[in-house]
């Protein structure tokens, strides 16, 4: 179940928010959703041969495609917590949210090493005119599997309409609130530059095939 969970995860981040600003409308989340899959998908199936030779290349391909499009601000301050809001710095914070993004990077670069080119199905657009956050949901079929339902969370930017994505639920489970469940006793515990220091620890780590 775990490497299944895993996969998930994998196709999630691809499809969720990646492709450059010339071939994806993020004024729209459904049609963002669709073309940066579609782009992303044919990016690693083309430069296969190079990601195996030297997989850090996973990381220069997520920075350059993917964080563009992922909230990963907001994402962060989340995971810090409202209870935990006061105890922090200004500095603290900032600091935070810079290693966080790093820690996604090497994250998703991680995962990436899973894709094996699974079809995705996109549900229709539906009206998001007075929407601020839109769930996009989409079914990963892979062969002998049942259909695996994958929510994406897309949060709307009310001063340049610009949708980026900050979460995805799978299988009921949100991957923001279980990493805010698992980092937010720690920042509790031993205080928010404590996380930073570990997350930057991870976030150094080398990408390998496993």
């Amino acid at each position: 179940m775990r490497n299944l969970f895993t996969v998930i995860i994998a196709l999630a981040l691809l499809v969720s928010v990646s492709a450059t600003a010339k071939t994806v409308n993020n004024k729209n989340p459904y049609t963002m959703i669709e073309t940066v899959a579609k782009v992303t998908f044919k990016r690693f199936a083309d430069e296969q041969p190079e990601i195996r030779k030297d997989p850090e290349i996973l990381k220069d391909i997520v920075r350059e495609e993917l964080m563009p499009y992922i909230n990963y601000r907001y994402a962060a301050l989340k995971v810090i917590g409202y209870k935990n809001f006061e105890q922090t710095t200004t500095q603290s914070r900032a600091d935070f949210v810079d290693v966080f993004r790093e820690y996604l990077v090497t994250s998703y670069a991680q995962v990436f090493t899973l894709y094996k080119q699974q079809e995705v199905e996109f549900e229709p657009e539906r009206d998001f005119d007075e929407a601020k956050v839109v769930a996009v949901r989409t079914s990963v079929l892979d062969p002998g599997r049942p259909p695996i339902d994958i929510s994406f969370r897309v949060r709307k930017n009310t001063t340049t309409n610009e949708w980026k994505a900050y979460d995805m639920v799978a299988e009921g489970v949100s991957l923001l609130d279980s990493k805010e469940a698992e980092l937010s006793g720690l920042i509790r515990q031993k205080g928010l530059p404590y996380v930073t220091e570990m997350l930057k620890e991870k976030s150094d780590q080398k990408i390998v095939f496993k």
